[in-house]
């Protein structure tokens, strides 16, 4: 299971064993109404959620990254908080994350997924109108878990970034313009990346790769150079098997603080920015039972960052309310 935050900001969630999608509205005070589900189509095991207006509308659709299908399902919104039937389309092997971002600068959102099980991503190119060109694939390091889309060169292109589990680096796809990509450069991190973020953390205007590293209980900072090439990883303790990362500043200093999901731990660490790149020992926080996901941000309106888990082995959501 994993979740994916609106503006609103309501909550939806991928349900690996159900094969379905839960989307509950935000009340408007931090609580929530009870789930609607929707199918993502049957043996799919979604593993990620994008949300993104694809089609043009000014309303966000769900996108899914189906493991057992080897597809992504696209949810398209009807306006009033309920989606469409999923329409389904081809990816690589066991796909395990998704996100969305315009990479051939034609202003539509295209689909991009990190397939564990082909060592590639895929680049769905969107027609416009909701729907996409087959895939177009390009070759990571072995076992992209996740996937993140970033301009990290200043090129005003966005480029890819996997993190990889199986061989505890991390790719970087340099954008090339036109839809497609670099070959991959890849940099060693702590053992069996399964979650990246990438925001500037050293207040250098460019942006940071930070991996959540599932059997080192670390997270891992690599800074970015200058020119979309990166320096040798600085490591941090975290909970035991930390299962996701986000970045965000959540004591409002400016500096993107490190958030860190920990499955085996039933909590989430924070790691404040010390403003220089480096950051301080975690404080943790207890979840429900087993937090895979966490986002973060304001879903009670007092202007201050809370913080949202998935709960893999608990079917729930956990909410953290900034004191």
């Amino acid at each position: 299971m994993q979740q994916h935050v609106l503006d609103k900001p309501d909550i939806i969630t991928g349900n690996y064993g159900a094969d379905t999608v839960s989307v509950l509205l935000n009340k408007g005070n931090g609580t929530f109404s009870s789930q609607t589900t929707y199918s993502t189509g049957s043996g799919s095991q979604p593993l990620s959620v994008a949300v993104y207006d694809v089609n043009s509308d000014s309303k966000p659709d769900i996108v899914t990254a189906n493991y057992g299908t080897n597809t992504v399902s696209v949810l398209l919104n009807n306006g009033n908080g309920t989606f469409s039937s999923k329409t389904t389309f081809t990816t690589g092997s066991y796909t395990y994350a998704v996100a969305i971002a315009d990479v051939n600068s034609d202003n539509k959102p295209d689909i991009i997924t990190a397939n564990y099980g082909a060592n590639t991503v895929s680049i769905l190119l969107n027609k416009g109108n909701g729907t996409f060109f087959p895939q177009t694939t390009f070759t990571t390091d072995s076992g992209p878990y996740a996937v993140q889309i970033v301009d990290v060169n200043s090129d005003s292109k966005p480029d890819i970034i996997t993190a990889n589990y199986d061989s505890s680096t991390v790719s970087v796809l340099l954008n090339k313009g036109n839809g497609t990509f670099s070959s991959p450069t890849n940099y060693v991190t702590a053992a069996a990346p399964d979650s990246v973020a990438v925001a500037d953390v050293n207040s250098d205007s460019k942006p940071d790769i930070v991996t959540a590293n599932h059997d080192a209980n670390t997270v891992s900072v690599l800074l970015n150079k200058g020119n979309g090439t990166f320096s040798s990883q600085i490591t941090y303790a975290t909970g035991t098997k930390p299962y996701s990362v986000a970045l965000f500043d959540v004591n409002c200093d400016s500096k993107a603080d490190i958030i860190a999901a920990n499955k085996d731990a039933d909590t989430v660490s924070i790691l404040l920015n010390k403003g220089n790149g480096t950051f301080s020992p975690q404080t943790t926080y207890a979840t429900d039972t087993g937090p895979a996901f966490v986002a973060v941000i304001d879903v009670n309106s007092d202007n201050k960052p809370d913080i949202v888990t998935a709960n893999n082995a608990a079917n729930s959501v956990s909410i953290l309310f900034h004191a």
